[in-house]
């Protein structure tokens, strides 16, 4: 199948990498759910976990030059590069607390990570209407590529952090 032009040039100016990119993304985006639906399951959930964290990584790390590379605008491109970030941070962070025993945390962090990584189904859900309806490209994109991962991780991030219990404050009647 042909890529789009601008999808196109990528892979011309990054053999490889974008591929990497794509193919790492892909099926993080297919094992993360498969991961999160099998937490049950220890003997599932484990490797299922642990793999689709390598592709988690290996797509955030070549998130950032395929960013680079892109011929979208700066604001899109910035969009991409962020949420390879916050995409790295949060794989890292869960694994760290998973390693802590942490598994609420843990569990939340995952979700976060689910969140941000959907932003790929939203960008092109957007643009797909967008081109339908004549809309103006650049800034619906602009926009997308931004909106599409930080409002499921705010929504993620409302629902499922894990609230600590406050700690309880003498009060005057009992003493």
């Amino acid at each position: 199948m042909p890529l789009p032009f601008n999808l196109q040039v990528v892979v011309e100016r990054l053999p490889g990498i974008f591929q990497i990119h794509m193919l790492a993304s892909g099926a993080a985006l297919l094992l993360i759910p498969t991961a999160i639906a099998t937490r049950r399951h220890r003997a599932w959930h484990r490797p299922l976990g642990r793999i689709a964290a390598v592709f988690v990584i290996a797509g955030a790390l070549t998130s950032f030059p395929v960013a680079y590379e892109s011929t979208s605008g700066l604001v899109a491109r910035l969009g991409f590069a962020a949420q390879g970030t916050i995409w790295l941070g949060l794989v890292l962070a869960g694994v760290r607390a998973i390693r802590r025993k942490d598994r609420a945390r843990h569990a939340a962090l995952m979700l976060a990570m689910a969140a941000v990584a959907s932003g790929a189904i939203w960008v092109r859900l957007t643009t797909a209407l967008a081109t339908s309806y004549d809309l103006p490209f650049a800034p619906i994109y602009a926009c997308a590529t931004w909106l599409g991962w930080l409002l499921p991780l705010t929504i993620v991030l409302a629902v499922a952090w894990p609230r600590r219990p406050r700690p309880v404050r003498p009060t005057a009647l009992a003493t």
